[in-house]
């Protein structure tokens, strides 16, 4: 079953049971769609102004970049209850990402930075980079490296888990907004001016565009939880 009166969605996340989330930014809400075909429905949530980037942890947390009010929430998708996430000078927050420690990780578009707000509560650290210009979407690797959507650059850096940053080899990008990762070593880029999907295979490189039809700015990319389907 289709989602059903979406405007300019941008993030998803999927969860194991086959729910799939999707930031339905200019209705100001997240939409969940049930597995199997099931129904849409809207998570509770208060003040939402063009969410973003969206980012689910263990507990049924969904964390929702709310980035004209220049902030994260979290939501428990258990109890209902709605929280804002402890940040300093957000200015426009688009991509989340989550590690296996409960790190946050937010893209601050206009600060040109991806900033991390540690799981433990100790605070929030700025991780180094060199020459971002409006970061978007995240992905995160099972082994720590992190890879930015660098929009405003027309490629994708990644921050390997020794803190070294790179560029991933791609061609012809323009205004790359969401990533995803296939756990296979893939890499998938929503490359937006472009109206594709390109995959990346970084061992041994090449760079393919999926086949699909009709896209219009693409900007999300989610990959549902291994053996589960929508």
């Amino acid at each position: 079953m289709p989602f059903e009166d979406l405007v300019r969605p941008t993030g998803m996340v999927g969860d194991a049971a086959g729910r799939l989330y999707v930031s339905d930014t200019g209705n100001n809400r997240v939409v969940v769609r049930a597995a199997h075909g099931g129904g849409q429905s809207t998570v509770p949530t208060d003040g939402l102004s063009r969410p973003l980037g969206l980012a689910l942890d263990r507990a049924r947390n969904l964390y929702i970049a709310d980035s004209f009010n220049d902030r994260v929430v979290k939501v428990s998708l258990a109890t209902g209850t709605q929280t804002t996430v402890p940040t300093a000078g957000l200015l426009h927050p688009w991509g989340l990402a989550l590690d296996a420690a409960g790190n946050l990780y937010v893209s601050d578009f206009v600060n040109d930075r991806v900033v991390k707000v540690a799981g433990d509560g100790s605070g929030q650290s700025t991780i180094p980079t060199v020459g971002l210009s409006q970061p978007t979407g995240l992905a995160l690797s099972g082994g720590g490296d992190l890879y930015i959507a660098d929009s405003g650059n027309n490629r994708v850096v990644k921050i390997a888990a020794d803190g070294n940053q790179s560029t991933v080899p791609t061609t012809g990008l323009s205004d790359p907004l969401g990533l995803a990762l296939d756990g296979c070593g893939g890499l998938y880029i929503a490359d937006g001016f472009n109206n594709r999907v390109v995959r990346v295979q970084e061992t041994g490189g090449g760079q393919t565009t999926l086949p699909a039809t009709g896209l219009n700015t693409p900007t999300g990319l989610a990959f549902l939880p291994t053996g589960t389907r929508p």
